[in-house]
């Protein structure tokens, strides 16, 4: 998905206006417009203030990269863990492997 679409479709999650978005990225109303309909390209500092307004990273943004999926809080989140102990993590690990298995069988049973 072009970045274009990414901030159209981040600014509809957020029931933004192009202005609401203008007003809490400092980009210009015009040039989000531009944007969105793909007839220009965000500079970095614009990408990045877009990036900010939404609190996702700039891989997001322009749906490429490690963190392509992820948003800020993801990304905080995962770094958080990674400077956890081992002991720690893999308890947590644990705690994930069982919600995400006991998700998968509920999901099996309902079919």
């Amino acid at each position: 998905m072009e970045s274009g679409k990414i901030i159209a479709t981040l600014r509809d999650s957020k029931n933004w206006s192009q202005t609401d978005l203008a007003n809490n990225s400092n980009v210009s109303r015009v040039m989000i417009g531009k944007y969105e309909r793909g007839e220009a390209i965000p500079s970095i500092d614009a990408a990045k203030k877009i990036a900010d307004a939404f609190e996702v990273s700039l891989d997001y943004l322009v749906g490429v990269g490690q963190n392509a999926r992820f948003d800020k809080k993801t990304v905080q989140r995962l770094q958080d863990i990674e400077a956890l102990s081992p002991t720690i993590k893999d308890k947590l690990f644990f705690l994930i492997d069982t919600v995400i298995r006991d998700r998968n069988a509920q999901k099996a049973y309902m079919q």
